[in-house]
């Protein structure tokens, strides 16, 4: 079983809560002198990695490398292949009021938008939407590729990528769901999935239980 590499400040992180439990996540950041948003990622790791645990209005408590399950160790090892969901994709020929419809009907957060050959090319989501909806004009002749976030400004995830690094992007870019992608020959991605935060919720409450 190969050893959990740690970066230096989630190694302060596990010293503080250790020597302090249960302390918030506002007093870890207080005693590192940085943001809260900042400590954000490298708190869901060291929670995914089961070194902390956290209680609502309680704080973390450090629980430790000895006291780790099994399943978090299969968590560390485990593919963004493994866990992808479903894509919701729309193509950049759609109107804005055609993929608002997508999106609520299926539910999503976001819209994947593949071009003409069926290529990611762009991302649109919910707060994207409400803003061409705010602006005015006519949402069923407004093409999405006129108010998407294009490609190459998009976070994206393979599907060999490990879990943990995946969480971390997601979390950093502050996003609901990242597309899971294949790189074809001439370099361009094919969406085969989605990353989101309700997916990891789930496959963190089912470790859990």
């Amino acid at each position: 079983m190969s050893i959990i590499q740690l970066t230096k400040r989630q190694e302060e992180i596990s010293r503080i809560v250790q020597e302090n439990q249960p302390i918030t996540g506002e007093k870890i950041a207080d005693l590192l002198h940085v943001t809260r948003a900042a400590l954000r990622s490298d708190l869901v790791v060291l929670t995914m990695l089961g070194l902390l645990d956290a209680k609502p209005k309680v704080g973390y408590f450090y629980i430790g490398l000895e006291n780790q399950r099994n399943e978090y160790y299969h968590f560390k090892d485990m593919r963004v292949s493994d866990i992808m969901g479903i894509p919701l994709t729309s193509h950049q020929g759609e109107s804005v009021y055609e993929v608002i419809v997508k999106i609520f009907m299926e539910d999503a957060g976001c819209a994947f938008i593949l071009d003409d050959d069926g290529f990611l090319c762009g991302v649109v989501s919910r707060k994207d939407l409400l803003k061409a909806s705010i602006g005015g004009g006519d949402l069923s002749k407004i093409p999405i590729g006129m108010i998407m976030t294009r490609v190459p400004n998009i976070a994206t995830v393979l599907e060999s990528d490990v879990v943990f690094e995946a969480t971390e992007k997601l979390v950093q870019r502050q996003v609901d769901s990242l597309p899971v992608i294949r790189l074809a020959e001439n370099g361009k991605a094919r969406v085969v999935g989605k990353f989101s935060k309700t997916i990891i919720t789930k496959l963190f409450l089912e470790l859990k239980e």
